[in-house]
């Protein structure tokens, strides 16, 4: 027979043991203390409580209304993409030694999670063309907002200028940040697709901490870093780079074109979309930043007989030091992810990456030259990654929903975050293949037509 219940609940002569040895009649007496304004005077509004058999097919019910990309291909990025993931990914990081591990603080019996650590931090600074980065952030979006800070402690200026090309999110999540130092924020407008170098250099000043550019950008834009990094550097500021890990196999390192900072999230190399999360950040610096650098990092060092090992090391951090000398309250990080990532990165090797990347500015450029034959525009004033934006002769929403009857899961729609209404953010991966694009664009010309 079927448990009613996974765990042992208190029964009521549990409750009634406890109760006694409080001195109390009852459990509302436990909140005699709180005002009665406060309380809850009626029963929560949640249905009754299922036998565990009962609940798992009602979840699963309502599970299966979601569409996701092992049924439907996906055109939707903005942020979090449908890669390739392989499938020893997965049968490492569900090892029990690594899927239940915590914060290895005992380097003596966490050699092995501290190695795997400090091999994320390598391969990211292989792929940023960074000296250091640590051992991860939640994800991008405050691996973001923490640089914006590192800059403004470093430079000691009041504000940090951001294009308005960096994610809405980031940018949204960097202006919550800034309120508890105190810093401001402003922003950039666009030139097309690509940040206004022009209003760049009227607005920067000796004021600014930081200017922050996404590479590519959220509408897969590249953005000329040389040039965004000169007038940056004109004014004393620092250079903060947003980018994608996996477009770096095929494009100039940030640090190799002047970047201060680079961050980003490491979803698209080995973490599953799961409906948006939990993802994982990246953060590398230049080695004069070492030391204010958030969160965590694994240094490599050799015991008393020689032997090579692992260590936390370098934390600025308000747990380990004074905490007005923490660049950073950043206390986790995400270990499992950037295990994820770098089991990823460690199978599919360099000339893997390198083809993988390829095969996302090839897809994207089929698709987007085969939409413009049929007469769409392509918006785009720059070369592009593995997105790009269209204009369309409909509101998105409407070319979605039909998109969806067909068995497609549709683009971006811009005019939530830009007011760039009637256009579409469309993302193109390496798992799309020539047949599910040329479908998409039949769609959609069936669309604009009937």
């Amino acid at each position: 027979m079927t448990s009613t219940y996974r765990y042992l609940p208190d029964t009521t002569e549990d409750q009634k043991e406890m109760l006694d040895f409080l001195n109390l009649s009852s459990v509302e007496e436990l909140f005699e203390d709180l005002p009665p304004e406060i309380r809850l005077n009626k029963e929560l509004n949640i249905p009754e409580a299922l036998p565990e058999s009962l609940l798992i097919k009602h979840m699963q019910k309502l599970s299966s209304q979601n569409k996701n990309a092992s049924q439907l291909p996906v055109f939707l990025g903005a942020g979090t993409y449908d890669h390739y993931i392989p499938s020893v990914v997965n049968h490492m990081i569900s090892r029990a030694e690594f899927y239940t591990a915590y914060t290895p603080y005992q380097p003596e019996i966490s050699q092995g999670e501290l190695q795997a650590i400090f091999e994320f931090q390598t391969m990211v600074c292989e792929l940023t063309g960074m000296d250091v980065a640590n051992s991860s952030m939640y994800d991008g979006f405050t691996a973001l907002a923490e640089a914006a800070s590192l800059s403004v402690s470093a430079t000691k200026r009041s504000k940090v200028i951001v294009s308005k090309a960096v994610h809405p999110e980031s940018r949204a999540i960097l202006r919550t940040a800034a309120n508890g130092p105190g810093y401001g924020v402003e922003e950039i407008g666009l030139n097309e697709s690509i940040t206004d170098v022009q209003q760049l250099q009227r607005q920067i000043d000796q004021d600014t901490a930081a200017v922050i550019v996404q590479y590519p950008n959220f509408f897969g834009s590249i953005e000329d870093l040389a040039e965004l990094n000169r007038i940056t550097k004109e004014q004393g500021a620092l250079f903060i780079v947003s980018s994608n890990p996996l477009s770096l196999a095929v494009l100039q390192p940030p640090g190799k074109l002047g970047a201060d900072i680079v961050v980003g999230d490491m979803q698209p190399l080995g973490i599953p979309m799961s409906f948006g999360g939990p993802h994982c950040g990246y953060f590398a610096v230049t080695k004069k930043f070492m030391r204010k650098v958030p969160g965590r990092i694994v240094g490599q060092t050799v015991d008393d007989a020689g032997k090579r090992g692992f260590v936390l090391t370098l934390q600025a951090r308000e747990q380990h030091i004074r905490r007005e000398k923490a660049a950073s309250n950043i206390c986790s990080n995400q270990a499992l992810n950037a295990l994820a990532s770098a089991v990823c990165m460690t199978a599919l090797g360099k000339n893997g990456i390198c083809e993988m990347a390829q095969l996302n500015i090839e897809k994207a450029d089929y698709m987007a030259k085969s939409l413009e034959k049929k007469g769409f525009i392509v918006t785009n004033g720059a070369p592009f990654f593995n997105e790009f934006v269209v204009e369309l002769p409909r509101p998105v929403h409407e070319m979605n929903k039909a998109l969806l009857e067909q068995g497609m899961i549709g683009g971006f729609d811009l005019g939530m975050d830009y007011g760039m209404n009637q256009h579409m953010l469309i993302a193109v991966t390496e798992q799309r293949t020539k047949e599910e694009i040329d479908q998409f664009i039949a769609v959609m010309e069936e669309i604009i037509n009937d």
